[in-house]
């Protein structure tokens, strides 16, 4: 991408007030820099760092290291024995939410999964007793599971299923849905990758009528005093504020939650408290995020075992499928 198309100018001008700022953002796309490699480490450090790594930021997770440009972690052996998972640091940005949550997360779901970091990170950060990562396209269904098996992740459950289908079948149950939303890919164009059409507004509209569906959906499967995750790696405010603004709308049940560490990030697009990265800024390619509790009162639904395991297209667990008071019926 060689010169600005008007369409990215248009969207530059309405995210940034200062001037200064919608040029680099600009600069940032249409002339990509190299960003930082970043691992998040599944087992324990060794002794001996591998890598050459950056200064972390305030706000970086203690299992997550940011790697000097240059350093390829996907070629070294600790990467095929499972040590480590390699990711965008926006993702990292992005799944930071969730080291807010306090609480005992003992069942999380992550509707759309592949290829598997956003449950690998869950999996780390909370320690849930039981994951569920779910993906509707079934050839992204290979790479999903080799990654949670090579990474060791257990006890979990991969799931092939709409999440209008997850809504019926796991209703009120889930301790954290995480919705990593298929989305117009816009940073993409920050990692010098395509994202045909990713400006134009019959794509971003009709990514935003599909990230409404999955996040209306997901609403439902989030037990009272749970949590769900909203987040996209593209920056058009229909397919993120927008979003946002509408389920609150429609689900005044959920409260969005401050995100402390990630205050100099947050959106001065709306009054929700949001948190986006920009490719300006030198650490990710991009990307947005937002946390919300339901607020409701009540006890989560206690899930029927066989019907999960019916549902699962892969299962792994350590001693037995569910542990200590959340075991299914």
């Amino acid at each position: 991408m060689e010169q600005p198309s008007n369409l990215l100018l248009k969207l530059a001008h309405r995210l940034f007030d200062n001037p200064d700022e919608e040029a680099k953002f600009i600069a940032a796309l249409v002339h990509p820099q190299p960003f930082s490699p970043s691992i998040l480490w599944c087992q324990n450090l060794p002794e001996t760092p591998p890598f050459t790594t950056e200064t972390p930021t305030s706000w970086q997770p203690k299992f997550v290291d940011r790697l000097q440009v240059g350093e390829r972690p996907g070629q070294h052996a600790l990467h095929q024995a499972g040590a480590f998972y390699c990711l965008d640091f926006s993702s990292i940005f992005a799944a930071s939410v969730l080291l807010t949550i306090k609480q005992p997360i003992p069942l999380v779901l992550d509707v759309c999964a592949a290829p598997g970091g956003k449950s690998i990170f869950a999996w780390k950060a909370l320690q849930p007793d039981l994951i569920f990562s779910n993906e509707l396209i079934g050839k992204r269904l290979g790479m999903l599971i080799s990654n949670l098996k090579r990474c060791q992740i257990q006890p979990g459950c991969v799931l092939n299923r709409d999440t209008s289908v997850l809504a019926q079948m796991l209703k009120q149950s889930m301790s954290l849905v995480i919705v990593d939303a298929p989305c117009s890919g816009q940073s993409l164009l920050a990692k010098r990758e395509k994202a045909p059409g990713c400006f134009h507004q019959t794509v971003i509209n009709k990514n935003a009528n599909r990230q409404k569906r999955i996040i209306a959906n997901s609403a439902g499967i989030v037990a009272p005093q749970g949590y769900l995750v909203y987040m996209t790696c593209t920056y058009s405010p229909e397919e993120n504020e927008q979003v946002c603004t509408w389920f609150l709308e429609r689900f005044p049940q959920f409260k969005p939650v401050e995100v402390s560490p990630l205050s100099p990030y947050r959106s001065n697009l709306t009054t929700i408290p949001c948190y986006r990265m920009f490719p300006q800024e030198g650490l990710g390619a991009g990307a947005f995020t937002v946390l919300f509790k339901n607020m409701t009162e009540g006890n989560p639904t206690q899930l029927i075992r066989d019907e999960i395991l019916c549902s699962g297209v892969w299962y792994q667990h350590k001693n037995s499928f569910m542990s200590g008071s959340h075991n299914f019926s």
